[in-house]
């Protein structure tokens, strides 16, 4: 569906919009009230891990002060707050026979409740990374599939159980960083590689599709779980969350460059989108990987195949994708799909300005066409976009002065809402909602504090005094131009087409 191009950017009036964050990035309270220790915090303490040697021990101490966060959020309009769950907080040694911590339950349950009598919407994901170390040291976590996913499942009934009146799910975030950047390159837990320069264990060119294809099953039991036992009686949706940047080729007029974009949008999203809405992996995948990517049973596929209520789309930036010659092997470690990704064109322009991230360099425009590349890949589903935002150069070297006013992240949000007002109200792109990643500062993983994306200047020298950024107000003011331009949508998500047969 195409709306009328004379149309002016605009979003519906009843979006959604607000910010996210991660439960181990921002609640610290490591040890406190009978949680357990998750693969985060095993490998915080492995020297050379962390960037800054620290941890999310303390972190931005939301688990102590979540009142302080919501408030935060009322100052900054935000309509809704997406969070994680602690696993190893609400059950610390994370099995289906191991025993549930209640003051974990009861800190999620009145966090819900605060958030709601706030009048601020609750999107809650089970899992973002921080897996009970426990389970890695049983069976190897993701890489065992059966009990992987009769954990998860448990584990993910009682948190529909103790919190009912939540209407918005999202099983995993970004499994793609979970196989790949934990089982390839192993910078992030639990650190498997197949550099024993880097670690003891781990096999590049095989776990990270196991990890992916396990991942994918859990996800597909909990949502049959939801489904069956608990959306009958309280509503609400449940999706997978997965990361994508948009692929441009380098060479627009090589027809090679062209199909190598294409093929890396497969192996980034499609690798767990394909199986989510087609019950099958993308050929490009298969033709290159063969036996090393697994098979889904009959069952498996039936069960994956329409287990998204929606879309959860986490996006940052762009790169430009240069094709491998076909001569060359496959190289047993290439998680990409065969070719080169750059931040620079065949002209030599860049994709973006450079950020703190090396791995980021914003562009707008790039957002609008991953919007429709979705949309037109998988039968216009409904999309909420999960995560966005973008660090700053040398932004943790400023004064905090210049920190608050941080115009460079007020130009990525005008930039990026614009774009995604275009491809709602221009190329009929169904986005109902956006998370601003993210709230505050806060442990950014494998960069530790030195890195820092959020709309609020934590002071992690005198007791993670929060301060909002100009960013953190700002946004509202830029949602305000668009919000209410198109009526409020109504009606079920739109049934899929199989892009590859289409």
């Amino acid at each position: 569906m195409v709306r009328d191009p004379t149309h002016q950017p605009g979003l519906p009036a009843d979006f959604l919009w607000g910010f996210a964050t991660a439960a181990y990035q921002i609640e610290g309270g490591a040890n406190d009230d009978g949680r357990g220790p998750s693969i985060w915090d095993s490998f915080c303490k492995i020297p050379g891990k962390i960037a800054d040697g620290s941890s999310g021990d303390v972190a931005c101490d939301s688990y102590h002060r979540h009142t302080e966060d919501i408030e935060l959020l009322k100052k900054t309009g935000a309509m809704a707050y997406r969070f994680s769950i602690s696993w190893s907080r609400v059950i610390p040694l994370g099995g289906r026979n191991d025993p549930i911590n209640q003051a974990g339950i009861d800190y999620y349950v009145k966090l819900v409740d605060d958030l709601y009598a706030a009048g601020i919407t609750p999107l809650v994901t089970l899992f973002h990374w921080d897996l009970p170390d426990e389970l890695y040291k049983r069976y190897d976590g993701f890489l065992n599939k059966d009990e992987f996913v009769a954990d998860f499942e448990r584990y993910a009934r009682v948190v529909f159980e103790a919190l009912p009146n939540v209407k918005h799910w999202i099983t995993f975030n970004e499994p793609y960083c979970s196989a790949v950047l934990g089982h390839n390159w192993g910078i992030f837990a639990p650190g498997h590689t197949s550099d024993r320069k880097r670690f003891h264990r781990g096999d590049s060119s095989r776990e990270p599709w196991i990890v992916g294809h396990n991942i994918l099953i859990a996800h597909a039991h909990a949502v049959k779980l939801y489904r069956d036992e608990f959306k009958p009686k309280n509503g609400g949706e449940i999706a997978i969350t997965l990361n994508g940047d948009w692929a441009e080729a380098w060479d627009p007029e090589d027809p090679e460059d062209v199909q190598a974009a294409q093929r890396r949008l497969e192996f980034w999203m499609g690798w767990y989108a394909d199986p989510v809405y087609f019950g099958r992996y993308p050929t490009s995948m298969r033709e290159q990987l063969g036996d090393r990517l697994p098979n889904f049973t009959p069952e498996e596929s039936a069960l994956l195949k329409g287990s998204n209520d929606f879309y959860g789309m986490n996006h940052y930036c762009a790169n430009y994708i240069k094709h491998k010659p076909a001569s060359e092997p496959f190289d047993p470690f290439d998680h990409q799909g065969h070719l080169e990704s750059l931040q620079e064109n065949k002209a030599g322009e860049a994709v973006g300005p450079k950020t703190q991230s090396f791995w980021l360099q914003p562009s707008a425009p790039g957002f609008r066409k991953l919007l429709n590349w979705i949309s037109e890949r998988y039968g216009r589903p409904k999309i909420l976009v999960t995560e966005n935002g973008t660090s700053i150069l040398g932004e943790n070297d400023k004064s905090k002065e210049e920190i608050l006013q941080d115009d460079f992240r007020v130009w990525y949000f005008e930039t990026y809402v614009e774009a995604m007002a275009q491809a709602v109200a221009i190329d009929g792109v169904d986005v109902r909602g956006y998370m601003g990643w993210s709230l505050m500062d806060n442990f950014e993983w494998a960069e530790g504090y030195e890195t820092r994306f959020g709309v609020t200047y934590v002071d992690y020298k005198n007791n993670q005094q929060r301060f909002p950024k100009r960013s953190a107000l700002e946004l509202k003011n830029i949602f305000a131009k668009y919000i209410g331009k198109l009526p409020a949508v109504n009606g079920e998500i739109n049934g899929v087409v199989d892009a590859e047969q289409a």
